[in-house]
């Protein structure tokens, strides 16, 4: 790739985010600063239209990561507006293919032999052409002593890693400058977007990290029946070639081939949706990229050669460059947000958001637990062609809710949050084109309440005990200094009880919670106790049993004082 090239492109890139923030800059602050405020407020929708307009055109033109960069901004409902989102939603990774001579050359570099010497056959005409790569199909020789000989190779684009570094560059030149406008700032952490973003790019141009993902993902389900996952030619496969067994079959879209194979495309959706959650909260590794072209259906031949009046099949996954990790605090907020949604718990739901870590300081919670409660009580538990006859006024006054709602609260999405929102949304929609009266409620209601039942064994573990009993001696031992403060703020008047008959109330409440506290030491001591001794701590579980017997007598005794 010649320097030039790559220069102009960066200053192309720079060029077009500059118009960008001119505009803005014109219509946002001039306009509205010389007494058109409703002027710029009415046409701020078309105006941010066109703008995603323009950028959809200069990808698809440049190609690279600019289309990555389309995709990635589609899927940021929570720091962009609708009218980006919405008119960038459908922008396909799909340019036109490298020529064949130059695949050619690059991939026997890479292989260190001709094509053939390493493949009987390899065919020129590609099977799909991305920005950052493409698939060609061959066939292995059958020295190579595989139970397989038909593969697909995946050759990145030629200088594609140089065009990767300039896009980048560009891009942290572009989101310096808008950091330093304040509402941007005080709303997105753009550095901490581009770093996630530069992240994911990278590792879609590692195809060695590519092979891992599947090995990884192949290993997870190898005793799963209805999973398939491709094997890598390790021996084929490089940092820019990948080399895997063919797997193509019916895709998952292609309902009317599904049902015309005899198989049964609400068991497909079921199955899917299943796998996915297994993926999530068991494996903490996810497929991230479940678009019609990665995901087949493959029937299979009945067992032993016997009829069977329903169809063997498998779930067939492909393209494993993007994928998500969901580390432990993720999984537990996913664990959390899974239980809320499934006990319809707007609460829970907000607590879940917390410990997810995208609520941002100053975040207007009570305004979020509302706006759920609300859709909780008008959505919940419809499946997907209920959902369909709702009235679409209702539909786009919740709608509006919640995003005036995301607008006014600062927070911000995690990227492998964000990957997972983006995958889910994606098995939405494809769950109901299997099935239309999918209900993903009744469908994540049973994972819920196994969540539950797993929460609330766990909730009686020795670990839990010991850390809720040092809690709860942590706050009774902090109480003599917090009596102390309240009773000195009493002396200097700082609170004054004007009431005799409130004073009798309160004289009340405190004896009720010195009493409270008193049983929840004793039902600790008495929890702690007992499991100890079971466990083979005789001694320190018989001074717990002491201490529960002691704090008995005081709760019904020393407490009436």
């Amino acid at each position: 790739m010649k320097k030039t090239h790559l220069r102009g492109r960066y200053l192309r890139i720079l060029a077009f985010f500059a118009g960008v923030i001119v505009r803005f800059i014109y219509w946002e602050l001039i306009v509205r600063k010389i007494g058109f405020r409703q002027l710029a407020k009415s046409t701020r929708p078309e105006r941010f239209r066109r703008e995603a307009l323009r950028f959809r055109a200069l990808a698809l033109h440049m190609g690279g990561v600019m289309i990555k960069v389309g995709q990635f901004l589609s899927s940021r409902l929570d720091v962009l507006p609708p009218e980006i989102t919405e008119t960038l939603a459908d922008l396909q990774d799909e340019v036109p293919a490298e020529s064949f001579e130059d695949i050619r050359q690059l991939a026997e570099q890479e292989l260190g032999a001709p094509l053939s010497d390493k493949f009987e056959w390899f065919d020129e005409n590609p099977l799909a052409a991305a920005s950052l790569g493409q698939v060609h199909k061959a066939r292995l020789r059958v020295a190579d002593d595989m139970d397989y000989i038909t593969v697909v190779v995946k050759v990145q684009r030629p200088g594609i890693a140089a065009i990767v570094a300039i896009d980048l560059s560009a891009l942290k030149r572009v989101g310096g400058w808008m950091m330093r406008y304040r509402p941007i700032r005080e709303h997105a952490d753009i550095p901490a977007l581009l770093r996630e973003f530069s992240a994911t790019v990278r590792e879609e141009i590692d195809y060695k990290q590519e092979a891992e993902n599947a090995e990884t993902f192949f290993e997870n389900f190898k005793d799963d029946k209805y999973v398939n996952v491709p094997r890598v030619v390790r021996s084929l496969s490089t940092l820019r070639v990948l080399t895997l067994e063919d797997v193509f079959a019916i895709k998952i879209t292609d309902f009317e081939a599904i049902t015309a194979a005899g198989i049964d495309r609400g068991e497909v959706a079921r199955k899917l949706l299943d796998v996915y959650l297994e993926q999530i909260f068991e494996d903490g590794f996810f497929h991230a990229d479940p678009h019609p072209g990665n995901l087949f259906v493959t029937p299979l031949p009945p067992a032993g050669g016997r009829k069977r009046k329903s169809v063997r099949w498998q779930l067939t996954f492909v393209d494993f460059g993007m994928v998500g990790h969901v580390p432990e605090n993720l999984r537990k907020g996913l664990r959390e947000t899974v239980i809320a949604v499934g006990t319809r718990d707007a609460a829970r739901l907000i607590r879940s958001y917390k410990e997810l870590g995208f609520l941002l300081p100053g975040a207007n919670t009570q305004a979020l637990e509302q706006a759920s409660a609300a859709i909780f009580d008008r959505f919940w538990g419809m499946s997907m062609s209920e959902l369909r006859n709702v009235r679409p006024s209702d539909v786009h006054e919740m709608g509006h809710r919640v995003r005036d709602v995301m607008v006014e609260t600062p927070f911000q999405v995690p990227n492998d949050l964000l990957m997972l929102l983006r995958t889910i949304a994606i098995l939405s929609g494809m769950c109901t084109g299997l099935n239309a009266n999918f209900n993903l409620w009744e469908q994540l209601a049973p994972y819920a309440s196994k969540l539950v039942q797993e929460e609330a064994s766990s909730a009686f573990n020795l670990d839990n005990v010991l850390k809720q009993v040092g809690d709860v001696l942590q706050a009774f031992i902090a109480l003599p200094s917090q009596a102390s403060r309240l009773f000195a703020q009493i002396e200097s008047g700082g609170l004054v009880v004007q009431s005799p008959h409130m004073a009798r109330e309160l004289r009340t409440l405190g004896h009720s919670v010195n009493r409270l506290t008193g049983g929840v030491l004793f039902a600790a001591f008495l929890v702690s106790g007992v499991m100890l001794i079971n466990n083979g701590g005789a001694q320190l579980g018989g001074g717990l049993l002491g201490a529960a017997g002691v704090t008995l007598l005081w709760v019904m005794f020393g407490g009436r004082r």
